[in-house]
């Protein structure tokens, strides 16, 4: 059903994609699509630690420290798989470089800083681990073919079936080298989805002889607000698209009908968060409601160099009005099973920004290789799964220099995150996500002492480099992993449900045929078939998918890989 008019619920990636293709491919004005949202970039964010601090930190627990960077997660691009966020990126300007589109942006920038991780495993006592041995015994092998070979039709076996359940008579797979670099790579957890776990493997199987060194990955030029968000709100600002902020929708008017499925928006309910006060706006017949109906960055709290990260128990803003949807319409998912299960969705993370390059010329010399390229996970015999096998304690990303168009020559930023935040540090006897920012630095220089063994090792500087730190922001994010939360396929709804006349759904936590959720990929697409759908554009016209998983070649280098 057409409509002449959009009304986008959340002002992240997916939902700018929407705006970008009503106005290009439907031919519709820009003051024709209206933005409400909490704030302009959803997950994709990146900024000074004193916006972010004003942005997101709850007023009656100031953050001391505002000085320094902070992105709460980090982003990593793929050209061959990431059609539709390439296609987005073309046909903007980027907000940094000159004449250059913002796919021609981060094309140039790839380029000229190709991704080549020559350390992506380390353990303590053994330093740099061979990644290109993946560690397989033929039990994993059979267990991993029969998952990348059964075809999409059969999908719905998977259904609530967890990775753990999956091969729950083969614990020796959560102790292969492919295992840890799978985890650490796309932030999979033993509790995850087995069917997102097929997916990746059938979209990135070309991956899978590459994973050792992440050759595949690209890279934006800056972090992922300056070079992805920020073309983005500046082509639709200039072509008139209204963007009201610090606005949060609690709640849907829907048309009462005789017929009991038709879905129809008639009005929302929200909160003007910088007041308090109580808004509400008519939804009219010829307007699209358009709604991101979760974000793995919803209720994310942060702390700084003196002060753990606090615990937020919120639901989560869009997780909230999409239980308000669910509550009248049987067909549009179940956000309980994303959002109300933190064991399997959490994580930390911090951001460390430096005023020298001390601890990046250790991690360099540890590494041997420089900024740009390092995408590091540390293994560890401590932390022992419920599978009775090691796991992987953190990972670090260090991001060619400078990462924020506003840092300083002498500055250096590096991110890193724990995926499991309840274990304990070795280095400081808490839990991770109890730690101060400066007591996740005194564990990430640990965690690196244990990789660098002999003279000159780094706790000799352990001092030079916590004397240099600005500031190191922890992040915790209670629903991180929450779109690869174990589910079936029906707890997510369509981009557009069945009988619905005007509201779609956008992001990653839509079902989407084939399309693997984290990415900025199925974010666009989502964005991409809403506009198309309101604007009367056949879904012929849609950016074509390819499929490597039906490409006898790589499947073949993916089986001889298997057996090295």
């Amino acid at each position: 059903m057409t409509k002449s008019k959009a009304i986008m619920i959340g002002a992240g990636l997916a939902n700018m994609a929407a705006a970008v293709y009503l106005i290009q491919e439907g031919h519709w004005r820009g003051d024709q699509i209206t933005f409400y949202a909490l704030d302009d970039h959803g997950a994709n964010d990146g900024s000074t630690a004193s916006v972010a601090a004003e942005e997101y930190w709850n007023k009656n627990h100031p953050m001391a420290n505002t000085k320094g960077f902070i992105a709460r997660g980090g982003r990593m691009l793929n050209y061959r798989t990431y059609v539709d966020l390439m296609d987005l990126l073309s046909r903007i300007p980027s907000a940094t470089e000159p004449n250059m589109t913002a796919a021609e942006d981060t094309r140039d920038f790839d380029a000229k800083h190709r991704t080549f991780d020559k350390a992506r495993l380390m353990e303590g006592g053994k330093g740099i681990i061979d990644g290109g041995k993946l560690g397989f015994n033929n039990k994993d092998r059979w267990y991993l073919t029969k998952l990348i070979l059964m075809p999409d039709s059969k999908e719905d076996e998977l259904d609530n079936i967890s990775i753990a359940d999956y091969f729950k008579d083969d614990p020796h797979f959560f102790s292969t080298n492919f295992w840890y670099m799978w985890e650490t790579t796309f932030a999979f957890r033993v509790q995850s989805s087995t069917q997102e776990l097929r997916r990746y493997m059938h979209q990135m199987i070309y991956e899978f002889t590459q994973i050792e060194h992440l050759v595949g990955v690209n890279r934006t030029r800056y972090n992922q607000y300056e070079s992805i968000m920020l073309p983005l709100i500046n082509y639709l600002k200039q072509q008139g698209v209204q963007m009201i902020l610090n606005r949060r929708v609690v709640d849907f008017d829907f048309k009462n009908t005789q017929m009991q499925d038709e879905i129809t928006v008639t009005g929302l309910t929200m909160e003007n968060t910088d007041t308090g006060d109580s808004e509400h706006v008519d939804v009219d017949d010829d307007t699209a409601v358009i709604f991101t109906n979760g974000s793995i960055t919803d209720s994310a709290s942060l702390g700084d160099f003196d002060t753990p990260a606090p615990e937020n128990m919120d639901y989560g803003a869009a997780a909230s009005l999409w239980k308000k949807a669910t509550e009248h319409f049987y067909n549009l998912g179940n956000p309980d099973k994303f959002f109300n299960d933190r064991n399997a969705s959490e994580w930390s993370s911090f951001t460390l920004t430096t005023k020298d390059h001390v601890l990046l010329n250790e991690i360099t010399r540890i590494t041997t290789q420089i900024p740009g390229n390092a995408l590091n996970s540390f293994i560890s015999t401590s932390p022992i799964t419920s599978m009775g096998t090691k796991d992987v304690n953190m990972s670090i990303v260090v991001h060619h220099q400078p990462h924020f168009t506003e840092q300083k020559p002498n500055e250096s930023v590096i991110w890193g995150y724990f995926l499991y935040p309840r274990r304990k540090g070795e280095f400081v006897d808490k839990q991770y996500i109890k730690m101060t920012g400066k007591e996740m630095a005194e564990e990430l220089i640990g965690q690196l002492s244990k990789v660098d063994p002999g003279p000159g090792n780094i706790m000799d500087k352990k001092q030079a480099i916590m004397d240099s730190i600005v500031n190191c922001i922890p992040v915790y994010m209670p629903y991180a992993s929450a779109l690869f939360n174990n589910r079936a396929k029906s707890d997510r709804p369509k981009v557009i449900p069945e009988h619905s006349t005007n509201l779609a759904f956008t992001g990653e936590f839509v079902e989407q045929p084939y399309q693997m959720v984290f990415t900025e990929q199925s974010a666009v697409r989502s964005g991409e078939i809403a506009a198309y759908h309101f604007a009367g554009i056949p879904m012929a016209k849609l950016v074509k998918n390819p499929r490597y998983d039906k490409d006898p070649k790589t499947l073949a280098r993916a089986t001889k890989k298997m057996f090295e």
